[in-house]
């Protein structure tokens, strides 16, 4: 589930992968693949921790906090609920495990037969992943506590024996990245597009300016789900961290998440703040305009790094149309796409202190689908501002890419490694 960064990596860096062994040690085993999966890279812990966190990171199942709203499933409940976590109930596999389609009674939170009831993602822990097991327990913690239309729901867990499980509602549209990135989903309108930034930047702003701040840490495209509305909700709770208190303008940690979404300070120095998230989300909300990956390494030189590409055209009005979706086939309002672009490249400041807090990125997106925006440039056909498709010499065509799928709640759709 976790995922590190080398403090020393470059955006550009080569792509690698790692395993931990049980004493924590970890090796580096470069790859020469081309796909656009992000890198691997490790670092060192950081010595200085909060010491105030509301939501510690376990150490031992005892820890797990009461919540009144999970249920402590039996391992034979969720076999029933998967059908024996039959191969055809397979919805995804990753670092982390595998992901299973269930069924359960709405009242009961029985196993019910396929079809009937309520379905349910039941994703299974890899017995052998001691950083799975701890992010397990720091999944568990938060989304108990935490509730938002926003973030998934977490209906419940088993921990039995060995078993480590988490039981979550179904997203049936599957994730964000599925949508912009792989073959054969309906391409995004521009609408959806600005109500899925809407949703993932209120789940963050929920996060952010609660009584016990909550700093997600791994805010990508995979990680936001969506709805049979398209509605977004944050998914994969266990890199978060409970923000800094007191006087503190910081928490320093383990430098994790993923390549090319981390704020640059942060992999940098370790230090995290509410505004890595800004950062991060930047990162996403440039891969809704472009609908290209925030690192993909099937594109040539600075092209490869989505940020690094795109930056110079974000604040110029008559350049912008250089790296919009061509899916998008021209359809999207002028005067909303420079305003999203505007506020792509202010989440991507390099300064950290300069970045819009999220609650200030969410009323900039409410008003690019206010009411006068929307019924002018989204709802209305005939309002609609068609840009002509031109193709810039910097952009290539979307080229299928080598992924190795990971788990998440999801229906049938794969996913991109998460990076340790």
């Amino acid at each position: 589930m976790g995922n590190c960064l080398d403090s020393s990596a470059r955006v550009d860096s080569t792509q690698s992968s790692h395993t931990t062994s049980a004493s924590g040690a970890s090796k580096v085993v470069s790859k020469t693949s081309n796909s656009s999966a992000p890198s691997t890279l490790t670092v060192p812990s950081y010595s200085e921790r909060s010491t105030a966190e509301s939501f510690p990171t376990p150490r031992s199942e005892g820890e797990i906090l009461p919540s009144p709203s999970l249920k402590a499933f039996s391992f034979n409940d969720l076999k029933n609920a998967t059908r024996n976590f039959r191969p055809d109930s397979l919805l995804g596999e990753g670092g982390f495990g595998y992901v299973f389609k269930g069924w359960i009674d709405e009242q009961t939170l029985a196993a019910v037969k396929p079809g009937s009831g309520m379905v349910i993602a039941v994703k299974k822990l890899k017995p052998e992943g001691f950083q799975g097991h701890k992010e397990w327990l720091t999944e568990v913690n938060y989304l108990g506590q935490l509730h938002h239309p926003n973030l998934v729901k977490l209906i419940g867990y088993c921990l039995e024996g060995e078993n480590r499980l988490l039981v979550y509602e179904f997203m049936p549209k599957g994730s964000l990245e599925n949508h912009l990135f792989r073959r054969g989903p309906q391409p995004l309108s521009w609408a959806v597009r600005i109500r899925v930034a809407i949703g993932a930047a209120r789940g963050l702003s929920f996060l952010h300016d609660a009584e016990s701040q909550v700093i997600y840490r791994d805010f990508k495209a995979s990680n936001i789900l969506l709805d049979a509305e398209f509605n977004a909700k944050l998914s994969d709770f266990g890199l978060a961290k409970a923000g800094p208190t007191g006087d503190r303008t910081h928490v320093s940690t383990q430098v994790m998440g993923t390549h090319g979404y981390a704020a640059p300070e942060y992999v940098a120095t370790g230090r995290l703040t509410a505004k890595s998230d800004v950062y991060s989300f930047g990162v996403v909300l440039l891969e809704l305009l472009s609908g290209r990956r925030a690192v993909d390494k099937t594109k040539i030189g600075v092209e490869q790094n989505l940020v690094d590409w795109a930056k110079p055209y974000l604040g110029d009005k008559r350049r912008l149309f250089r790296i919009m979706d061509t899916k998008l086939e021209g359809q999207y309002p002028q005067k909303g796409a420079f305003m999203a672009a505007t506020l792509a490249l202010q989440c991507l400041n390099t300064e950290a202190k300069v970045r819009p807090r999220m609650s200030e990125v969410l009323a900039t997106l409410e008003q690019i689908q206010s009411p006068k925006n929307a019924a002018k440039h989204i709802q209305s056909e005939q309002h609609t501002v068609s840009i002509p498709v031109q193709k810039s010499p910097l952009r290539q065509q979307h080229s299928p890419l080598n992924l190795t799928p990971r788990a998440s709640p999801l229906p049938s759709y794969r996913q991109s490694p998460r990076v340790r």
